[in-house]
């Protein structure tokens, strides 16, 4: 199967690839082209963005907790636009541990067969742009670096000495960007701020993606993304009869959610209704609730106020009706959590507190579901998880259902608070990885 695609990579995190990678959609759609974005890793923020510029709900691709040969279906599947754009994640080599490759930006280039063009910070440099892109194209046997962009271009002759520094590496440069400090995206301690958020800001990176563009040279870049190889044709799945429903949290609370794992719930059976815990009174009628990551301590104020809400996912729990929540859920499914010196009341199923710190955790976990539950059977597992949030004052006999070889989890090594029929960890689960779907599905029907 034939799919022009492109991995837009970055020699380190921090280089401008979620910008750039935007003004590479927006110039392609103002050419006509329909854009399929998709992120390398386990990122819901950068997404927002790309999905913003395109229209278009932005896929992960993430091989720690997809495998390859879900990545590569997935991607097949998720490509239906004239072009499919990729952006990575960190540095092009950086994956899994420092003498492996595994989980790269290069990695899933490689899986996917796709050609790459390279983001260079060109600032406080200008021939040593030249060994830099040398050590990337020749540190990996098939780099699959097709095109070099160079950013934060300070002047015209600045332009000139990095372009006569790369002339012997006959690598086309697709672009050169000025340095300009309007372009910088704002952050928040888990990294860009959700677009979803602001509409400022979803005018801002629009107007940034315009202004990039105009740097771009879309004939090379349409040229490279249209030379690419075949990838397998992948089979059609079926979609089941509805006959079940989720009630799915999604506000600018909670919106850490990989699509893949929605569209999973839907083709296995269930009819989704989304509620917003910000503003909504109560969950609406469902035989799950499903509660995602997100920030739930900025707006902790209005979470803690929407008293009627918390009621009714407490009595919900209490009921019988089967929960499942990741990182931000689990925190709201909390007593409280405490932010900037401000303690804010949750719903108070799990006899915990939740304090925000100053220390990040990210890492991806692996260990092994010990009994049955909602989302399986005793099995091994992988996931991710990424907060700046700590657990405490945990019962001694709090039922925990994962333990971990990998990560950190809740409290030592130990992940998935279980109470009546909820299951709540910090680890973000990717769905078809091992048919969480379908047994969610099967244990709420």
């Amino acid at each position: 199967m034939r799919i022009p695609r492109l991995v837009i990579a970055g020699s380190t995190s921090g280089v401008g690839k979620t910008s750039i990678t935007s003004a590479i959609i927006y110039g392609l759609k103002k050419r006509g082209y329909t854009v399929q974005p998709f992120k390398v890793g386990p990122d819901y923020i950068d997404p927002t963005y790309l999905t913003s510029i395109s229209n278009n709900e932005t896929k992960n691709l993430d091989v720690w907790l997809m495998g390859k040969n879900e990545l590569i279906k997935s991607f097949v599947k998720g490509s239906t636009s004239d072009i499919s754009i990729i952006e990575g994640v960190m540095g092009y080599y950086d994956g899994f541990g420092g003498k492996t490759n595994h989980a790269s930006t290069h990695h899933v280039a490689t899986l996917l067969k796709s050609p790459t063009i390279l983001i260079l910070d060109a600032s406080k440099t200008s021939r040593s742009i030249a060994a830099t892109a040398l050590g990337f194209t020749k540190f990996h046997k098939n780099s699959r670096i097709s095109g070099i962009i160079l950013n934060k271009i300070g002047s015209k002759k600045h332009d000139t000495l990095c372009r006569h520094a790369l002339e012997n590496l006959n690598i086309p440069i697709i672009g050169s960007i000025p340095k300009n400090s309007e372009n910088i995206l704002e952050s928040r301690h888990l990294g860009l701020i959700p677009i979803t958020e602001q509409k400022q800001l979803q005018k801002k990176i629009k107007q940034t993606a315009k202004e990039i563009s105009n740097y771009l040279s879309f004939e090379k870049i349409i040229e490279i993304s249209d030379n690419v190889e075949q990838l397998p044709k992948i089979k059609p799945q079926k979609v089941k009869k509805a006959k079940t429903s989720i009630a799915i949290a999604l506000d600018s609370s909670f919106n850490f959610y990989y699509h893949d794992n929605i569209d999973a719930l839907r083709r296995e059976g269930a009819k989704i209704k989304f509620f917003s815990p910000v503003s909504d009174k109560k969950i609406p009628t469902c035989d799950c609730v499903y509660i995602g990551g997100g920030f739930p301590e900025i707006l902790g104020k209005k979470l803690s106020q929407n008293t009627s809400m918390k009621k009714s996912i407490k009595e919900a729990a209490e009921d019988g009706v089967s929960i499942y929540a990741e990182c931000g859920g689990l925190m709201y499914l909390t007593n409280s959590i405490t932010h900037q010196n401000q303690k804010y009341k949750m719903i108070g199923l799990f006899d915990a507190e939740t304090e925000m710190t100053k220390k990040m955790t990210l890492n991806y976990t692996e260990g092994k579901i010990n009994s049955n539950c909602l989302i399986s059977s005793p099995r091994k597992f992988r996931a991710h998880e990424f907060h700046y949030s700590k657990i405490h004052g945990i019962a001694k006999d709090a039922r925990f259902l994962y333990d971990l070889k990998i990560g950190e989890g809740i409290s030592s090594k130990r992940d998935g608070l279980s109470e009546y029929n909820v299951v709540a960890s910090y680890g973000h689960l990717y769905f078809d990885s091992a048919k969480f779907a379908s047994n969610i599905i099967k244990n709420i029907s």
